[in-house]
């Protein structure tokens, strides 16, 4: 018996690195998809009422407009602070790469080597050079929306043929689990999107207020960029605590004042993140901590920003699913939540 056993294990994690190729690969073409299914899972609800009163290709364009002025207000949000913030960074230029220099230096007389290669590799001109580039990238996600959305028209019009066919399916053991297992997942991406975002507009405002009460500049752009990024578990609020942290050692001209900033704002996160959070979520949601980081950055190695986005619905639906067929419980069970199980079968 061990022999097999072996052997399939063997099988299954060559397959697991080949799929994982596969789909880094090929990012251009899943990575929309996937985003796609997540906005279908999200916005069906609202169109199903819509075709009660509505003819169908209405209701379709009604909801594919209202996901798009949601997404370019998201969109516009991010461009306008990071735009914002670095417009602000190239201003300051010169007072920036001296308090930078003040730092090397210091660094440099308590014996720290670390340094040295900081001032080879790093300089405010090349951080200037930066910036601008990444937000011309991240204007560079219209094309990947524009054909998100194409997806979107394009799934919205044949759910309900989906659902006819794998009633009808000849697996009758695939039909009903893909069928039981879609809905359960498109309940709980919607719950984890409404948890997300009243999670994410409280950590906007605390970190607006509590840079506002600082005295540092820009605090209301850094609450909108907590907003924005407290959607991206782990590396979205690192980023939101990381850069108002360096920019108020600058603006303050103080270690020790960026390091009570860099508290504070952790502070913040540890609240709202791992205490609140948890409370409003409840057990549906659970997931191994471990898993959560895993998939964060495993999607981020693979599709970029979009896969650190997509990565936690991307975990939810796979493990809903395997929660529905016997061969795959024991994984459900293992990293998700039997109370999680019990709650949605309730």
């Amino acid at each position: 018996m061990r022999e097999p056993t072996a052997g399939l294990v063997l099988i299954g994690i060559c397959a697991a690195v080949l799929i994982g190729a596969a789909l880094s690969l090929a990012r251009a073409v899943f990575a929309p998809v996937a985003f796609a299914l997540f906005v279908i899972a999200i916005v069906w609800p609202f169109q199903r009422w819509l075709q009660t009163v509505l003819p169908k290709i209405v209701a379709i364009l009604i909801t594919v407009a209202v996901t798009t002025v949601i997404i370019t207000v998201f969109a516009s949000l991010i461009a306008w602070g990071f735009g914002r913030v670095v417009r602000s960074v190239i201003n300051d230029a010169a007072r920036i790469q001296a308090i930078y220099a003040q730092m090397v230096d210091w660094l440099e007389t308590h014996g720290i080597v670390l340094a040295g290669l900081w001032a080879e590799h790093f300089n405010m001109r090349w951080l200037i050079r930066v910036l601008p580039e990444v937000t011309n990238r991240m204007s560079g996600t219209a094309t990947f929306l524009f054909v998100v959305l194409i997806y979107v028209i394009l799934g919205l019009l044949e759910v309900d043929d989906v659902a006819r066919k794998l009633r009808l399916a000849r697996r009758q053991d695939i039909g009903p689990v893909l069928l039981a297992g879609g809905a359960r997942t498109a309940v709980k991406l919607r719950r984890f999107m409404l948890v997300r975002t009243l999670m994410s507009a409280l950590t906007g405002f605390l970190v607006w207020a509590f840079a506002a009460l600082a005295g540092v500049e820009l605090a209301v752009e850094w609450g909108v960029i907590a907003f924005v990024l407290n959607y991206i578990p782990v590396i979205g609020p690192l980023i939101a605590t990381t850069f108002p942290t360096l920019y108020a050692t600058a603006q303050f001209s103080s270690w020790q004042t960026g390091l009570i900033i860099f508290a504070g704002l952790n502070l913040i996160q540890f609240l709202v993140g791992s205490y609140l959070e948890p409370r409003v979520a409840g057990n549906a949601l659970s997931i191994s901590p471990f898993v959560i980081l895993f998939t964060v950055f495993f999607w981020t190695f693979l599709w970029g920003i979009t896969g650190a986005f997509i990565g936690v619905p991307i975990a939810i639906a796979v493990l809903t699913l395997c929660d529905e067929h016997p061969s795959g419980r024991w994984l459900a069970e293992l990293v998700g939540s039997r109370d999680d199980r019990m709650e949605d079968r309730a």
